[in-house]
């Protein structure tokens, strides 16, 4: 039996751009639907708030969207809700005809070679979220007493380790960059980082504004080889056959900062193109990393692959952080592809395992968690979208469970196991909050890094009024 849009109940998991974006989707399709988006923490916007680096603040402008979106009809934000530990997955498809998962991906993939487990040694997932003021890893500790430090990684967020350690903080002081992070890197000994990238400088996957940053730093020297700027046979073609303009004018921005003379910087950015990673050194901590040089050729497929040759080099590092990819995990009560880090889906609907054609019904995903980490903010709205149309169009065609009369609200539920919830005026309080904190330090917002705060600035406020 189709159940009218207008009488639907949807459930979103994750507040990140995902989430919304789906929201939007659904709202658009039927004004007023009632949609409850639910978040682990009380601060929404996921990786927008905890992943987007503090120095690039219009691309959290984003957010204005977000809240134009959540103040229409029918949406509630139900923070401070743990799913799968404060109410299951199947206690939500009992109480919601639609469960669309958007909690995206917060692990990350490993490198898998000798030493990764040795203190110093870190997923640069990690140190984004500690920078952003994450309250999962607040109080992370990463030895900026080293000197030589490197990054295993040359996508975006390798970009803005790099620039985050390499930047004054006399600038990095007037963002939003948790207070911890700043103390931290006022006190930093770092002079040296090293950029580790398995292949070369077309295949690289960072944007061409977030490489030309890096040689616009003040006291920053930018050390490219000019060397690994001579293309391979494999990687010339590859070029020469790309829509995509980024990596030539990666390799434009590249080869100028492999023909500017050294200042004598404090600090240096040193890349290394056509390396892997492969054992880290140290008894206890790190204390180096041994790379292999590699040589490119054509794998067949209009790509190039890395073949590693016989010559290597160790650099005398102190901190690694491996940036090769942010990596999903599942849901207890939700199927999971462990190999590719994302839930099976046909076009957003659940499966039962992956390589199944057997749906579950009334389960979706959206986002990271559905395609994996590709793509930017804007990306995830494409995605979502889909993935809404194929629910409608299930909907539609009467393919979603209906509900039994007697089971209680999720409101209810959650009351009864004693979870505090904070709702989308509660966000507001505590937006509000943060950045009267900023003004008063002539920032953008300072923000609360600590759960247990966060719920007693709200508690204070509301009782303000």
């Amino acid at each position: 039996m189709s159940i009218p849009l207008n009488s639907l109940r949807v459930a979103i998991v994750g507040s990140g751009p995902a989430g919304f974006y789906a929201a939007e989707a659904l709202q658009k399709a039927a004004p007023g639907i009632a949609i409850d988006l639910i978040d682990r923490l009380p601060t929404p916007f996921g990786l927008v708030r905890g992943g987007v680096a503090p120095d690039h603040p219009k691309i959290k402008s984003v957010t204005r969207i977000f809240d134009r979106i959540a103040s229409q009809p029918g949406f509630r934000y139900l923070g401070h809700v743990h799913v799968g530990q404060d109410v299951s997955i199947e206690e939500l498809r009992a109480r919601y005809h639609v469960l669309l998962l958007c909690y995206g991906a917060d692990t990350d993939r490993t490198l898998g070679i000798p030493g990764e487990t040795l203190r110093g040694s870190h997923a640069a997932t990690e140190f984004v979220a500690w920078y952003n003021g994450n309250p999962d890893y607040a109080a992370a500790q990463f030895d900026l007493t080293q000197g030589e430090v490197a990054v295993v990684g040359i996508g975006n967020v390798a970009m803005d380790v790099a620039r985050i350690l390499a930047k004054p903080t006399t600038v990095l002081a007037g963002t939003d960059l948790a207070d911890h992070a700043l103390q931290a890197l006022a006190a930093s000994q770092v002079h040296t980082i090293h950029l580790v990238a398995r292949r070369g400088p077309v295949q690289a996957a960072c944007t061409t504004p977030e490489l030309r940053e890096l040689g616009e730093l003040d006291g920053v020297d930018v050390v490219v080889d000019p060397r690994d700027l001579e293309l391979d046979a494999a990687s010339a073609e590859q070029l020469a056959s790309m829509e995509d303009r980024n990596p030539a004018k990666n390799l434009e921005v590249l080869r100028g900062w492999a023909e500017r003379p050294l200042s004598g910087a404090r600090r240096r950015v040193v890349f290394h193109f056509n390396a892997s990673p492969v054992a880290l050194g140290g008894s206890e901590h790190v204390e180096s990393l041994t790379i292999v040089r590699n040589r490119l050729e054509a794998d067949g497929r209009g790509g190039v692959r890395a073949v590693a040759t016989d010559e290597t080099e160790t650099l005398p590092v102190g901190m690694v952080f491996r940036s090769v990819g942010y990596k999903g995990r599942g849901l207890p009560g939700v199927p999971f592809d462990d190999r590719n880090g994302v839930v099976p889906n046909i076009n957003g609907h659940v499966v039962e395992q992956a390589g199944s054609e057997r749906t579950l019904p009334g389960l979706y995903v959206a986002g990271w968690i559905k395609r994996g980490p590709q793509g930017i903010i804007g990306t995830n709205k494409l995605c979502a979208t889909d993935t809404v149309n194929q629910l409608l169009a299930d909907v539609a065609a009467g393919d979603v469970p209906t509900l039994a009369d007697d089971v209680s609200g999720i409101d209810a539920l959650l009351a009864e196991r004693g979870v505090t919830v904070t709702t989308w005026a509660d966000w507001q309080l505590l937006d509000k909050v943060e950045q009267e904190r900023g003004a008063a330090a002539g920032r953008p917002r300072v923000k609360f890094t600590d759960v247990r705060e966060m719920l007693e600035v709200i508690a204070a406020q509301r009782v303000a009024g």
